[in-house]
Formats: C-alpha cells, structure tokens, sequence
C-alpha cells in the first residue's frame, strides 16, 4: 500500500511584498509621513497584533485601497516591555527590579523598526518607486525589499 502525503507549505503561495523600513520615529508619526508621501490612509487599528507565546503586542495600521484592491499594513517589528528580574532564592534582602525585554515579530530581522506588508493578488506594484519616496522622507534611514519565500518565521505576518 502506497503511502501518500501532502504537505501544507505547497498549498500556501505568499500574494503579498514585505518591506523593511529603518527609522527611529514613533509608529504614528510614520504612519502620518507614509499617508502624506504615498497617500495612503493608513489608520491604527482598535487590537494591536498580540502573540501570547511571546506575550508581546505590536502595533499595526491598515488600509484598504478599493481601487486596486490592495491591503496595505504597517506593523512594528519592536515591543519592549518591562518584566519583572529572576532573583536567586538565596538573596537576604528582596528587591523588585525590572528589567525591559525586546521582542522582535520576525527575529530574522532585528534591525527592522516596521514592517510595510502590501497584499495584492496580481501583484503589481512599482516597488522601486515605492522605495524611492519612502526613502525620500528624512526621518527614514533606509528602506528595502525583503524576499517572503526565504524568511523563516513568515507565519507572524498572517494577520
């Protein structure tokens, strides 16, 4: 008896272009200056995208563009967050120190500040041009295209 088995990564066909974006500016503000340069209407949405396992939330803006049905979202690739320190039993005194922990939605990419995820079936996009006017807002460091079929923790984008 033959033994037939189907694998799921051959069914999934990644439609969308990711973007890297290195900045320094806070999400809403480059969410503003990505409006104004791309005119865009990206807004926050009500739930931050939130990984219990990692229990880490970041925020995302989407948009839905009706005219060439493309869904445009911008996620943080950072979440700091303030836990408590592990302290060794044998310690007289107690003290409650904290310590900020980074959490990064693709690790692969510790350097990225955001994500831009464009989602178009056709995929037709001018990505250089998109690039070029990205790059062109000052605050933006650098900009580029990240190849989706060689990352590794691809399954944090699908949201």
């Amino acid at each position: 008896m033959a033994l037939h088995k189907l694998l799921v990564d051959d069914f999934y066909d990644a439609s969308y272009s990711l973007l890297a974006v290195h900045c320094r500016l806070e999400d809403y503000r480059l969410a503003y200056l990505l409006n104004r340069s791309l005119n865009l209407k990206l807004k926050r949405q009500p739930q931050d995208l939130d990984y219990k396992y990692f229990a880490a939330t970041y925020a995302i803006y989407e948009w839905f563009d009706e005219e060439f049905f493309t869904t445009w979202h911008l996620v943080a690739n950072v979440c700091k967050k303030e836990e408590d320190s592990l302290q060794s039993s044998g310690s007289l005194f107690s003290t409650n120190e904290k310590v900020l922990k980074t959490y990064h939605l693709l690790p692969e990419f510790k350097n990225v500040d955001f994500f831009i995820k464009i989602s178009n079936d056709e995929r037709y996009l001018d990505e250089k041009q998109m690039l070029e006017k990205i790059q062109s807002i000052p605050q933006v460091i650098t900009t580029y295209t990240i190849d989706v079929d060689k990352l590794k923790s691809k399954d944090n984008l699908i949201f």
